[in-house]
């Protein structure tokens, strides 16, 4: 059996290098998978449209199930089209992996406002719009009844949490905004039992990253190469899968080295050597390092505010705001 057998699995970004290397492996590990991708160049602009069913018709051929949509995340209606291909392709959403990112590095004083704000649109916007509109769905499952595990999967990057680069103002921000956004969605939505984690690569060679000084290049062809996207893939797999009981937290991966983040800095890790991860061995390995729950550590945080009653307090208030009234259709709508 695969870990991720009969799960229906968006990922987004997946023309290309992590995203792709997810795709591929989430697939053998019996996922169906919606490749998600327009094709752009890595700076946004105008690119390959047809990546996203390549990587759709290289699944298939090998034995997999998944279907592809070139829609774009940075847009309100093209988030939720995603979100709505998995439903009607395979019935139901379980995971959702935020890849989609594009780069467009400038010094802070000739950096424009379309730089800035068109890597907003795709990294930050594009997570959480993805991400509220899955919530859309599985709130609507859970209100009939159906509760179960679902994942949501984030990427951040070093270069925004623990190594902002310079000319990188806008990329690292938004690294930056997705851990923060993390946090806060995953102490939103236990009530729907949908956990939010974070994997934050670094120095995996992609066409975003081969600028980046120290980047090595291939290892020869059947060599382990810590620098390849595959890497990642076994990360965001545990974190996908339903045995995962993380939420909540940050996960850095640099070749076989896997850590839980503190805040800023790299927590215990995990090392698998001069090989890649397997799936079960990175969930006992990791389910054994220390992590905390989002909603201890905010009342622990809280607690010269809060008092006894914190958690209560805060369970209270997360409620208070997922019942709040809708200013918004429903999905579909």
């Amino acid at each position: 059996m695969g870990a991720l057998d009969g799960r229906v699995a968006v990922i987004t970004g997946a023309g290309r290098g992590i995203g792709r290397a997810e795709a591929l492996f989430f697939a053998e590990h019996g996922a169906k998978v919606v490749v998600n991708d327009p094709g752009v160049a890595a700076d946004g602009s105008a690119g390959d449209t047809g990546v996203a069913q390549r990587v759709a018709d290289e699944i298939t051929a090998l034995g997999g199930r998944a279907v592809a949509t070139s829609d774009s995340v940075a847009e309100w209606d093209g988030a939720r089209r995603v979100v709505a291909t998995a439903v009607e392709a395979f019935g139901d959403l379980d995971v959702l992996v935020n890849n989609a990112a594009i780069e467009r590095n400038r010094a802070v004083s000739v950096m424009t406002e379309e730089d800035f704000d068109a890597v907003v649109a795709v990294k930050l916007k594009g997570t959480f719009a993805t991400t509220r509109w899955a919530v859309r769905h599985w709130r609507s499952r859970a209100e009939a009844g159906e509760l179960r595990d679902r994942s949501v999967v984030n990427t951040a990057s070093g270069s925004g949490l623990l190594n902002p680069l310079p000319a990188q103002t806008n990329y690292a921000a938004v690294n930056a905004g997705i851990a923060a956004m993390t946090t806060v969605h995953a102490l939103e939505l236990g009530r729907y039992r949908v956990r939010v984690n974070c994997v934050s690569p670094s120095m995996v060679r992609t066409r975003l990253s081969e600028a980046v000084p120290g980047m090595p290049g291939p290892a020869p062809a059947g060599a382990y190469d810590p620098a390849h996207p595959v890497a990642v893939a076994p990360v965001a797999a545990y974190l996908a899968s339903a045995a995962c009981t993380l939420n909540g937290q940050v996960v850095s991966v640099r070749g076989g080295s896997v850590a839980i983040n503190r805040g800023w800095t790299t927590g215990p890790r995990v090392d698998a050597g001069a090989r890649y991860w397997t799936v079960p061995e990175l969930a006992a390995e990791l389910e054994s390092l220390p992590h905390g729950d989002p909603v201890a550590e905010l009342t622990a945080a809280l607690r010269g505010a809060l008092g006894a009653g914190g958690e209560a307090a805060i369970r209270h208030m997360i409620d208070t705001a997922l019942d709040a009234p809708d200013p918004a259709p429903p999905v579909g709508a």
